[in-house]
């Protein structure tokens, strides 16, 4: 687990698509796309433009996706570390900062500099750690172990259980389109 920790905190912002991004869509729907993340975001994103730009049809899939994840029941704020450290265990820039170009709030930020020490770190409650250590044995090794799971069965009901595990997954699934086409940090924020 140390080694994964360690590549994280040298995840490169700095990357060059291996595939060249589509600047200009020929299909409307994509023109919208375009329009509406830049309208939304202050640029179009690269994802949209290397990965939905050939595939047009995984837009409606991310946007599904992203519809289910507004209607999660778990905290929001849990939601953003739980995406924020898979992302980050993954080494995927891009995600990362996507997550952190919402942050706003002080308290988040300084909690937020302290999720690779989450275990140790006083910021984050009992709740909270058995949540990102479930994602990390998840994200990590693709399992949990008994241990690890009773601990989560004690701070969130199978609902809540079972939306930490699909949050871990979707999560998951962004990261491994960003890192192999090399989709680094759009600088979409400065935190």
């Amino acid at each position: 687990m140390e080694q994964t920790k360690a590549a994280a905190s040298k995840v490169s912002n700095t990357e060059t698509p291996r595939i060249e991004p589509i600047e200009k869509p020929s299909s409307i729907k994509l023109k919208l796309a375009y329009w509406f993340t830049k309208q939304q975001m202050g640029k179009v994103i690269t994802p949209l433009k290397v990965v939905q730009a050939r595939i047009p049809k995984t837009l409606s899939v991310s946007q599904k996706m992203m519809g289910a994840e507004d209607n999660l029941s778990l905290p929001d704020d849990l939601i953003f570390f739980i995406k924020s450290y898979v992302s980050t265990l993954n080494g995927c820039a891009f995600c990362i900062d996507l997550a952190k170009a919402g942050v706003e709030d002080e308290r988040t930020v300084k909690k937020y500099e302290q999720l690779l020490n989450y275990e140790s770190a006083d910021e984050f409650n009992k709740a909270e750690k058995a949540a990102l250590k479930f994602v990390e044995q998840a994200t990590c090794n693709k399992e949990v172990s008994e241990e690890v799971f009773e601990r989560v069965n004690r701070y969130f009901n199978d609902q809540e259980i079972v939306e930490m595990t699909w949050l871990n997954a979707t999560q998951n699934y962004y990261n491994l389109i960003n890192k192999p086409l090399k989709i680094g940090s759009d600088n979409l924020c400065n935190v």
